[in-house]
């Protein structure tokens, strides 16, 4: 699979476990449910947590991969930053 492809693969998978891990844990959140008055809705919490546990582990999981895929680009970016020189030895070390 090319690169680009995978990395706009993982992207894509960043993006929908972030909503929802964010959605679930608006739903476990139970001083925001009070303050909108959502509080009398019963939500199955017990699946609510498990998603939001599993979603979670995931999108570490994929951020962890996603910074090992992109740790060239991280690495030459902050040495620009901090001001060294792309000549000099030692910038792309693996």
């Amino acid at each position: 699979m090319e690169r680009n492809i995978l990395l706009y693969a993982i992207d894509c998978a960043l993006g929908i476990l972030f909503v929802i891990s964010f959605v679930t844990g608006l739903l476990k959140f139970t001083l925001l449910l009070q303050l909108t008055g959502l509080n009398d809705i019963v939500f199955p919490s017990a699946l609510i947590s498990t998603v939001h546990d599993w979603s979670g582990i995931f999108l570490g999981l994929l951020v962890f991969l996603h910074l090992y895929m992109n740790r060239r680009w991280i690495l030459a970016m902050t040495k620009r930053i901090r001001g060294i020189s792309p000549q000099d030895p030692g910038l792309m070390d693996k």
